[in-house]
């Protein structure tokens, strides 16, 4: 099927997010008609501010809606008033959430703030994850949330997609090994597998106990892998040999197009020689500003898989 073209909207306001959204059940619409489809028996009805109601998807019986005023309850109880929030949501009901917290570290002459990325949606098409890990992958296997990270030229997060491998070592060995493995040893499970999310009969007051427990461990900064690596792809410079990487790397054409100019804008605005670290931001601000039929967990996907080969390529 078709999915609708969305670009995403930023907002720095909860309360463009967390408008009412509730099931609304077919048997209740349609009484007198025998619903055979068990995989579709709500709707999810949400009320946009200054909206009409509107049907943002189709879900199963035992499918738990994850408000996304739960989510805020959590974040404020977690981090208190230390913290910013910028919200990307979409006009069919997907969200990518980042908390801003005060803390950070520096990136050649650039101030990066550590932050956390969390993502709902209403559709089905992105699911409930913290930092890339999906909310019942975490839960079922104890797997602890990576880092993000905030880059205010661009307004964009970035996530820590190399943070589970402990060790800078541990991830060069994984990314000379993944062409021969297809991606089947990375540690923890990523945006490869978010389609596989059911978070069935979630109650409030489970949900937001088990978001707590994984959130509250970040409210002091620790060292990360994946700033390792931010700082290797800084002093990586472009060489003329590299310079179609770009077009090489695992997005859409128009994108890549997209991703070629706000490069060159950047070298403007910092006064600075191309170098990894311009290229993988480039096409992450592309990957979420852009119009495009790609869902938000369509566009972690490729923004995992574009951090990773511009490593793989900056270490060779």
């Amino acid at each position: 099927m078709t999915y609708i073209s969305a670009q995403p909207v930023l907002t720095n306001e909860w309360d463009d997010i967390c408008f009412p959204v509730s099931p609304v059940w077919l048997a209740d619409l349609l009484p007198d008609y025998d619903i055979i489809a068990t995989d579709r028996q709500q709707l999810v009805v949400g009320e946009p501010l200054r909206g009409r109601k509107t049907i943002f998807g189709i879900q199963s019986a035992d499918y738990t809606i994850i408000p996304n005023s739960w989510i805020r309850e959590v974040i404020d109880k977690v981090f208190g008033k230390n913290y910013e929030v910028q919200i990307k949501y979409t006009s069919t009901g997907e969200f990518s959430i980042s908390i801003i917290l005060s803390d950070g570290f520096a990136i050649g002459n650039e101030s990066l703030q550590r932050s956390m990325i969390l993502t709902n949606s209403y559709n089905g098409k992105t699911p409930l994850t913290i930092q890339g890990q999906t909310f019942t992958t975490m839960t079922n296997e104890g797997n602890k949330p990576g880092s993000s990270m905030y880059r205010e030229v661009c307004k964009n997060g970035l996530m820590g997609w190399a943070d589970s491998f402990g060790k800078l070592t541990d991830y060069q060995h994984w990314l000379e090994e993944k062409p021969k493995t297809k991606d089947k040893k990375q540690p923890v499970k990523s945006t490869q597998e978010l389609r596989k999310i059911h978070h069935s009969r979630l109650t409030q007051e489970i949900f937001q106990a088990q978001l707590y427990a994984m959130l509250v461990g970040h409210k002091k900064p620790r060292p990360t892998l994946t700033a390792t690596v931010y700082e290797h792809l800084q002093q990586r410079k472009v060489s003329k040999a590299e310079e179609d990487l770009l077009r090489k790397l695992p997005i859409p054409v128009q994108l890549a197009k997209q991703a070629q100019e706000r490069l060159r804008l950047e070298e403007r605005i910092l006064d600075a020689s191309p170098s990894y670290w311009l290229m993988y931001n480039a096409v992450n601000h592309a990957l979420f500003n852009a119009r495009s039929s790609l869902t938000l967990n369509d566009r972690y996907k490729l923004d995992e898989r574009v951090f990773h080969q511009l490593a793989a390529s900056s270490f060779a």
